[in-house]
């Protein structure tokens, strides 16, 4: 299909088959959303300086795309996608069928400067390029907002809303809205259907080869599209290597440096930025088809699990803090001999057998219970009660425990916590806790409380010691 109208045509080698024009517009309608986004991205990170650039992107995209579109149009003869594709822009000849193919034979440049387009052929084209999807866009985008909400599942379709009606004196601005409302209501469905039959239509027959033109706007302004010859590339090259004037020439020789500087004069740099745009563009497609790449292939996170198998990262040095242990034995002198000798061998003891967190607030060392062992045949136990899990629930760290000694637990109130903070051992299954009051006895024989010098756990999890957020809300029955 795509060679058709080659093989209908023999001597028209120039005539883009539909598909590469297809390709072009899809090509075009991209840029402005793909420009939006990356916009709308930049606008979260600097809303004070880029949000109104966001908010006024259609009126400013048109004004860049007109500058844009213009150079194009008068440099290469094509617009900024169908130079991608070398593609161009020529006015229809007036002679019979409109076609010279034994002119574009012999004198092909003669002919090239005969059908280019003139400064009001490229103004039309602006209409139909810059102009016309402009409008498209804000009839749209008023459609969306002031009918499309307002439509009616059981009717089947827009409804008037009241408070769109005209006032009793309407102002010149009250009375526009309301004729372009009901413009969008009553004309816009059936003129935006016949804007796409009218496109539809004039692809089928261009496609047949019925017609020299590919949209209705093209046959309107005159104008068709084309493939670049050999004589279009020369006068290409000819415009990208224009070598400047002898008064320019001895200026750059007599002045040092001047070379660069005149790249960067106004009469150079705006040529030279629009022409940068050529190699902008298949750079950018790349770039956005690496990335996408990158992001749905595996590759990336193999590549970074072998960059680190081979590091050997040191052990964390923790600095600032204290070790509860060395605040106990850092007392005056008169009060610590006696306790010194005392306190190491139960020191040793414990951190051996359970080591408790430390807050990161308070810095004082938090109440937790150990994980009951697989060897002790209690590793289904709840590890606060040690009894067998009744009603199990599930903590934020993954633990389960009893519902009712979890729920105690986290408000501070478990029997467990208020015997140790009470340097009560009354409970006896608990055995993980009597290194601790040992150390705890030895070093205050008159305090009785251990309150200021450890935190019972209220609020934190029993084994991991780590706060749990929305307390005793954020707790999950699980089935065991």
């Amino acid at each position: 299909m795509e060679y058709m109208p080659g093989l209908q045509n023999e001597l028209d080698d120039l005539k883009p088959s539909l598909f590469e024009l297809l390709a072009e517009q899809q090509l075009s309608s991209l840029l402005p959303p793909s420009i939006r986004y990356l916009l709308a991205v930049a606008t979260h990170r600097h809303p004070r300086y880029l949000l109104r650039v966001l908010n006024n992107f259609d009126e400013l995209y048109a004004l860049l795309s007109l500058l844009v579109e213009r150079y194009y149009l008068r440099a290469f003869g094509g617009s900024f996608t169908e130079n991608f594709y070398s593609l161009k822009r020529e006015r229809v000849a007036f002679t019979k069928n409109g076609e010279i193919p034994r002119a574009q034979m012999g004198a092909a440049a003669p002919v090239r400067e005969t059908l280019r387009l003139r400064t009001a052929d490229v103004w039309k084209n602006l209409v139909v390029m810059v102009g016309l999807p402009y409008l498209k866009r804000k009839l749209d985008e008023s459609y969306d907002i002031h009918v499309a909400p307002q439509a009616s599942s059981l009717l089947g379709g827009p409804r008037y809303n009241p408070n769109d009606g005209l006032p009793a004196n309407p102002t010149v601005k009250q009375r526009f809205m309301f004729y372009y409302k009901w413009f969008l209501r009553n004309m816009y469905p059936s003129v935006n259907a016949a804007y796409y039959f009218s496109i539809v239509a004039f692809n089928l027959a261009y496609l047949f080869d019925n017609t020299k033109y590919s949209s209705p706007f093209l046959w309107l302004i005159g104008t068709r599209i084309r493939r670049l010859g050999p004589a279009d590339h020369r006068a290409i090259a000819s415009i990208l290597e224009a070598k400047p004037s002898s008064n320019n020439v001895r200026q750059q020789q007599q002045r040092p440096g001047s070379a660069f500087l005149g790249l960067l004069s106004p009469q150079n740099l705006y040529p030279q930025a629009l022409s940068s745009l050529r190699y902008l563009l298949p750079v950018s497609i790349f770039a956005l088809k690496f990335l996408e790449w990158w992001h749905a292939s595996d590759f990336s996170r193999q590549l970074a699990r072998k960059a680190t198998e081979n590091l050997d990262l040191p052990a964390p040095v923790v600095t600032g803090m204290t070790d509860p242990s060395h605040k106990k034995t850092a007392q005056p002198p008169s009060s610590a001999t006696s306790s010194t000798s005392n306190l190491k061998p139960a020191l040793k003891k414990s951190s051996s057998h359970h080591q408790p967190p430390v807050s990161s607030t308070s810095y004082l060392p938090i109440f937790t219970v150990p994980l009951p062992t697989a060897d002790s045949g209690s590793a289904s136990a709840c590890p606060i009660c040690l009894n067998p899990l009744t009603n199990p629930t599930a903590c934020q760290t993954g633990y389960v425990f009893c519902y009712s000694c979890v729920f105690h637990w986290l408000n501070g109130e478990h029997e467990r916590q208020m015997d140790f903070m009470n340097e009560g051992r009354g409970n006896e299954k608990d055995q993980s806790s009597q290194e601790e009051d040992e150390v705890a006895a030895t070093s205050s024989k008159t305090n009785k409380s251990r309150e200021g010098r450890w935190e019972s756990g209220k609020g934190r999890c029993p084994v991991t010691g780590r706060r749990v957020l929305g307390g005793t809300d954020c707790l999950r029955r699980v089935l065991v």
